[in-house]
């Protein structure tokens, strides 16, 4: 287990060949958009609740074994002992990048999966998967249309931190 993303130093680190694929082929100005599956604080329904927790505008994208050994605290992929040869490193602008103070809830159990709610999947324009289905441990589900997300959630104007829970 390690700390990434890293808030305070405005970093995300994954492997760029697998479940970071497509995370590899983004550019400086494109949003990583982190969620968590959350366990509620108060007896509801739902074992988990899903929420944005975070938000980085991407400054640029390096391979982990490129990063000079002075930078190795940066990120949880560069502080391996072997970093892998597919390992990557989202260095984010300060501006527009953070943890949320507050989380954004976005979906909950139904159709016996995880999944966004249809009220988001509208305002959002969708996710490029099946009906909002939103998984932990898979590839990460892509935006249909990034600009309409960016509106809607500067609609819902976070709180952004630069520090780690």
């Amino acid at each position: 287990m390690h700390l990434d993303p890293d808030f305070e130093r405005l970093t995300y680190g994954d492997v760029g060949n697998r479940r970071g694929a497509g995370l590899a082929s983004m550019a400086r100005g494109d949003l990583v958009v982190f969620y968590a599956g959350l366990r509620p604080i108060r007896t509801c329904e739902h074992r988990l609740i899903y929420a944005l927790v975070g938000i980085m505008t991407i400054n640029e994208i390096v391979k982990a074994a490129s990063v000079p050994s002075d930078r190795f605290d940066d990120n949880a992929h560069t502080r391996k002992v072997k970093r892998g040869e597919h390992d990557i490193v989202v260095r984010a602008t300060p501006e527009g990048s953070g943890r949320f103070k507050q989380c954004l809830i976005i979906g909950s159990f139904r159709e016996r999966a995880y999944r966004a709610t249809h009220d988001l999947l509208d305002a959002w324009g969708g996710l490029a998967v099946k009906n909002g289905y939103l998984q932990r441990s898979a590839v990460p589900p892509r935006f249909k249309d990034g600009p309409r997300f960016k509106r809607w959630l500067g609609g819902q104007d976070p709180e952004l931190l630069r520090s780690n829970w």
